[in-house]
């Protein structure tokens, strides 16, 4: 039953979640909602607090897996126009919680805007990229933000600036449900020379890790002053598989995803893992991905 009255084209009922993320997991969520304009977005709150059904916002999926059950709850989705906008004024760029980092980077060395070439080769949405300040060995996308536009669980819209704005190694002291878009203050700068940025960075990536193969990028944040990924490589993890799981022998924070993986072989995995590294080093290991 569809309990969104007058919204029944933006919802769709028991929805296959897995096909939406990287690893191609999990079960169904009762509803997936792609409202179209801010105040839609207002009115699915609504109906969901009306309901008391709990509610999800995903990303691109890059860095999240789904439990194999599904979830009953709503999972919320930005990919409209409206929230897909890239607005452009002088070295400022808002944009919003749907536009694709990727697109967002290329955009930007277009037009000799930098800032954000460290973050070349990361998956995911703006929205994603601000909750988990993304980021990597060249920098993060906190660095650039200026102010975020926000909506809490009431449907009330606000902004949040720094200095009141923090961000920190994975994370951020936004406790709004959702992010809506984010304003960057970047540099006027030597597009050939951004773009000599961008490809070295891509490269790095390319020879370090396994990009052609069903992952959800990096599954552990590193403890302070160490590798996750030199962790699990000294403790001798590569190539330990679990079901259709397996700790990637590229780079040792990466679980694939094989044929006739399940959620739950990965989930057995990265707990195999964390109890490894803590006997060993006795350092526990913190999730980077997000496990609905």
């Amino acid at each position: 039953m569809n309990i969104f009255s007058s919204l029944e084209e933006i919802v769709k009922t028991d929805y296959p979640l897995g096909k939406r993320t990287w690893y191609g997991l999990g079960g169904p969520a009762d509803y997936f909602i792609r409202p179209k304009t801010v105040k839609q977005l207002k009115e699915v709150v609504r109906q969901c607090n009306e309901n008391n059904v709990r509610i999800y916002v995903m990303g691109f999926g890059s860095n999240l897996l789904i439990s194999d059950e599904g979830l009953r709850a709503a999972v919320i989705k930005f990919e409209s126009e409206q929230f897909a906008q890239i607005d452009f004024e002088g070295e400022e760029v808002t944009a919003w919680a749907g536009v694709e980092l990727s697109k967002l980077v290329l955009t930007c060395v277009k037009k000799g805007l930098s800032g954000i070439e460290a973050l070349t080769g990361i998956p995911g949405s703006i929205g994603g990229a601000v909750k988990m300040n993304a980021g990597g060995n060249f920098g993060d996308f906190g660095a650039v933000v200026e102010t975020v536009t926000l909506m809490d669980n009431e449907g009330n819209v606000f902004e949040k600036s720094k200095p009141e704005l923090v961000f920190d190694y994975r994370r951020t002291n936004i406790t709004a449900k959702f992010i809506l878009n984010a304003r960057l203050k970047l540099n006027k700068a030597d597009s050939e020379q951004i773009i000599r940025t961008v490809q070295e960075n891509w490269i790095y990536k390319k020879n370090n890790q396994p990009l052609n193969t069903k992952n959800s990028g990096c599954i552990f944040k590193n403890p302070r002053g160490v590798s996750a990924g030199a962790l699990i490589d000294r403790a001798g993890l590569k190539g330990l598989q679990i079901g259709g799981a397996v700790v990637s022998e590229k780079h040792a924070n990466f679980v694939i995803a094989e044929k006739g993986c399940t959620s739950r072989d990965v989930m057995r995995l990265i707990e195999a893992v964390k109890q490894r590294v803590k006997e060993q080093f006795d350092v526990e290991l913190e999730l980077e991905i997000e496990v609905w």
